[in-house]
């Protein structure tokens, strides 16, 4: 029987690769245009699927994890944008109530 591989991803929090269903999706959808044409700010959320369109990075379910990556703004780094404390601060009460 042929042995399937298992996706692995890193943890931009602890830095360890784990299989990819192990750990969180944190996305960031592509910006929209609202009604007058100028680019709206882009959202930051989690994905819970896993299959919502935009850039991607991978979180241990551990909040600890969510702590060191937002003190060595590694979120903001993979995203390359600045990330608002209300954004973490949402993601920190997702994160407690999914786990």
């Amino acid at each position: 029987m042929h042995q399937r591989k298992i996706p692995m991803r890193m943890c931009t929090g602890c830095n360890e690769m784990k299989p990819k269903r192990e750990l969180v999706r944190i996305v960031k959808a592509p910006e929209k245009p609202d009604e007058n044409g100028s680019p709206l700010p882009p959202t930051i959320e989690l994905d819970a699927t896993g299959k919502k369109p935009g850039r991607g990075a991978y979180i241990c379910r551990n909040p600890e994890c969510l702590m060191k990556a937002r003190r060595a703004r590694r979120l903001e780094r993979a995203f390359s944008c600045k990330i608002p404390d209300e954004v973490y601060q949402r993601l920190e009460g997702e994160m407690a109530k999914d786990g």
